[in-house]
């Protein structure tokens, strides 16, 4: 660590600065090189996105470690959810930071941009890491830009470049976090039947068509009231409500087969009381705001290029602000945002079945 250091080991031999190696740190901002207010202030800026990138990328690999365990214990989901708080907090507060990126005035900007040749944000192999992680290259990109391709050429550049590379490559090997949870939530206990018994496929089949039978009448009864209330357009209304409850069928029994999976997501947000769901309630809430907080990091994002530099390419060869606006549109959770659409109130949802297995009985259980 920079200077600041002496002696064998003992923490108390570091002094502030060494510990945090800020004589190092404090080197890296070209200060050398006589550059500007302007350009100091735009590395310090994506430097400090970067040392956070560092953190989340810990943070999610320990979130997906917890929950990629065969039987993940109870007293673990808390600590997952914990993880994912602060993520979602770091998220929040890179999106904040492009604010004072926005201090930045379009011919400030200009004044140095030619000095970035190529570079851009786009080459962030952290943000990359990140984005294996989660689970975007297995759920696909909304741009025509290959990430990977471009640091395969990146990469005859030096041993950095091809270290990098191999850290993205061997990021894609391992179990994503949309995977860990998926597997985690397909585990789930449906109407007390458990994953793997012998009657457990009949119990989930009949849950999930009790559940479609009632969203369907929704829809239906909606329908006609609006028929009979002389609505404009019944039978573009009526198609959009019979789209709907396809679309419920679809997400629910994918190619006419139930996904357990999204079968579990479904019962633990429609049963949401129950003690024994109340931690995986928190932790799927915990994951759709962490998700909120990136597409939110992404929108500011945009909105700042924008403002700088309105439609220009960008300096990496991208569509610039387009391309930016095209990853707002990416949703690495997809199922948790679905299933919010085919919920039904409580008097309408099918009747609980042993209740008692997740520490609650009463009205309404068998």
């Amino acid at each position: 660590m920079g200077g600041g250091y002496s002696g064998g080991g003992s923490g108390s031999s570091y002094t502030y600065g060494g510990y945090l190696g800020l004589h190092e740190l404090l080197s890296l901002q070209r200060d050398q090189d006589g550059i500007s207010n302007d350009e100091m202030h735009f590395i310090v800026t994506h430097q400090t996105f970067e040392l956070w990138f560092k953190q989340v990328i810990r943070e999610l690999r320990e979130i997906r470690d917890i929950l990629a365990t065969e039987h993940v214990p109870e007293a673990q989901v808390p600590k997952a959810v914990e993880h994912l708080g602060r993520v979602t907090e770091i998220f929040r507060l890179l999106a904040s930071q492009w604010k004072v990126m926005e201090t930045l005035t379009p011919q400030g900007f200009l004044a140095f941009r030619d000095g970035l040749g190529t570079a851009s944000g786009f080459e962030s192999f952290q943000m990359r890491e990140m984005e294996i992680i989660l689970g975007l290259e297995t759920v696909g990109r909304t741009s025509d830009m290959d990430p990977l391709g471009h640091f395969r050429k990146l990469a005859t550049r030096g041993e950095e470049d091809a270290a990098a590379l191999a850290r993205l490559e061997a990021a894609l090997e391992e179990t994503t976090l949309v995977e860990a949870l998926t597997n985690w939530l397909e585990r789930t206990p449906i109407m007390g039947s458990f994953y793997g018994a012998a009657d457990d496929a009949e119990a989930v089949r009949n849950y999930v068509d009790t559940h479609l039978t009632a969203y369907t009448g929704i829809g239906e009864a909606a329908s006609a009231r609006m028929e009979a209330q002389g609505v404009d357009n019944i039978e573009a209304v009526k198609a959009r409500f019979a789209a709907a409850s396809q679309g419920a069928i679809d997400f629910l029994k994918p190619n006419g087969e139930v996904n357990r999976a999204r079968a579990g997501l479904l019962f633990i947000e429609s049963y949401r009381e129950l003690p024994l769901l109340a931690w995986p309630r928190v932790l799927v809430d915990a994951v759709v705001e962490l998700e909120e907080s990136m597409v939110l990091f992404r929108t500011h994002h945009a909105r700042m290029v924008e403002r700088i530099i309105g439609r220009r390419v960008g300096t990496g060869g991208s569509s610039g602000v387009d391309y930016l606006d095209a990853t707002t549109k990416y949703r690495i959770f997809g199922d948790l945002w679905g299933v919010r659409t085919i919920l039904l109130k409580s008097e309408l949802r099918p009747t609980l079945k042993n209740g008692e297995i997740y520490g609650f009985a009463g009205d309404g259980t068998d």
